[in-house]
């Protein structure tokens, strides 16, 4: 079988297919959440290891905090 078109080094998933199972779960995170995407990934992973850490616990708690609904019913 031929290679993945994103990453080249697994198999795609099917002939006709473009991407391995990991390359397609990315293509769909990036159509779920655009530029967020990019975003995350530019101020997590282009960073040192040691801060790495920090800034994934930071970026996941400003998505818990943009959240607007809750998740209990409102009891009157």
């Amino acid at each position: 079988m031929a290679q993945c078109y994103l990453c080249e080094k697994k198999e795609r998933v099917a002939y006709w297919s473009y991407y391995c199972a990991d390359c397609r779960r990315i293509k769909h995170l990036l159509n779920l959440y655009g530029d967020r995407v990019n975003e995350v990934l530019e101020h997590v992973l282009v960073r040192p290891e040691n801060k790495q850490e920090h800034k994934i616990k930071d970026e996941i708690k400003k998505d818990i905090e943009l959240k607007t609904y809750s998740l209990r019913s409102k009891k009157n």
